[in-house]
């Protein structure tokens, strides 16, 4: 994988400063600057008076956002692209802010990525689980989920499916548009009791409330109750340890009636691990957030499951952003 990647002086000197520019567009969407210009054509120093910050920084701010072509700048007045209004806008139903945030409160940790190789475990600084932190992590996960789930939702079948089981499904991103693609189908978002609210709030947004139900635990501690005929897992065991994995696995087969679908939807490594580039350098996210994720390849997870009694295993054609894929089985 990695014999094909040239790389020269210039793009790895580029690449290594490529932070500033995250870090960038980390600052403006925590100071909400595009919110605060909207639909005005603004001066640095209103801008800066908006959210009461010094002239300079703001100035130095607002056009390194205009290099970035993240604003436009003309006779010395600021303005929202068409891009920033749709999706850097609060009040803009494609807001993607909250992932950003979430990035911006991984930098401390990444930073900290060469004392966490040496000790294998984060390098923590602050508590985990900050109110702050949680909304944009839960958030952030409704953002990545509402730009994928209308595109793969439709690529599964789901025929015949009556109660969908969405394990640690956050605010049910995934849970509410299974059940608008299946009119018949019924789902249960399990998750911390600390994501009910986000959650009900979510899917009361849809109109499916009806439909769509929260129900509060922990998938490593507490038992998962009910009787599905398929389980939605996506993006939980590559916070976990391979044995609590495959922990998490048979939580949701004990709760699978017998020729029920277990979906599993990962950043998927090769089987020699070396790439592709975004699940590997995932597992180092996993690193230095987690005492014991990683990213799993297709073999590492097609095992988990023939150890939990599935069969049928396959992977199937979907490929999503970052290189996710989806491995699904069968309960026998």
């Amino acid at each position: 994988m990695t014999d094909n990647i040239e790389w020269t002086p210039d793009q790895l000197i580029a690449m290594s400063a490529s932070y500033w520019q995250a870090c960038t567009i980390h600052a403006a969407v925590k100071l909400d600057i595009f919110s605060l210009i909207g639909d005005e054509c603004l001066r640095e120093d209103q801008i800066a008076k908006r959210f009461e910050a010094d002239a300079r920084g703001t100035k130095m701010l607002v056009n390194a956002l205009a290099a970035m072509g993240l604003l436009a700048v003309k006779n010395g007045l600021y303005s929202n692209t068409t891009f920033g209004k749709s999706f850097l806008v609060k009040q803009s139903p494609g807001f993607i802010g909250h992932i950003v945030l979430h990035h911006h409160h991984m930098v401390e940790t990444w930073a900290l990525l060469d004392k966490a190789v040496k000790i294998g475990m984060p390098v923590r600084k602050k508590p985990v689980g900050e109110e702050e932190d949680r909304e944009s992590f839960l958030l952030g996960m409704f953002n990545m989920a509402m730009r994928i789930a209308p595109g793969l939702v439709p690529q599964i079948d789901l025929t015949g499916k009556r109660r969908l089981l969405d394990l640690g499904g956050g605010p049910g991103t995934y849970a509410i548009h299974f059940c608008m693609e299946n009119p018949e189908l019924e789902a249960t978002v399990y998750d911390l009791p600390t994501t009910r609210s986000y959650a009900e709030k979510t899917i009361g947004r849809f109109g499916l409330s009806d439909r769509v139900v929260f129900a509060a635990g922990n998938y490593l501690t507490d038992d998962v109750r009910g009787s599905y005929d398929v389980a939605w897992l996506s993006h939980i065991i590559h916070s976990e340890s391979p044995d609590a994995s495959k922990k998490i696995i048979e939580k949701a087969s004990s709760v699978l009636e017998p020729g029920g679908l277990i979906l599993i939807h990962e950043f998927i490594l090769n089987d020699t691990l070396d790439g592709p580039v975004f699940p590997a350098l995932f597992s180092l996210n996993m690193l230095v957030n987690t005492e014991r994720g990683q990213s799993y390849s297709e073999g590492e997870i097609i095992k988990m499951l023939k150890n939990t009694g599935f069969g049928h295993i396959k992977k199937l054609p979907f490929k999503g952003p970052n290189d996710s894929g989806i491995i699904t089985g069968i309960k026998q």
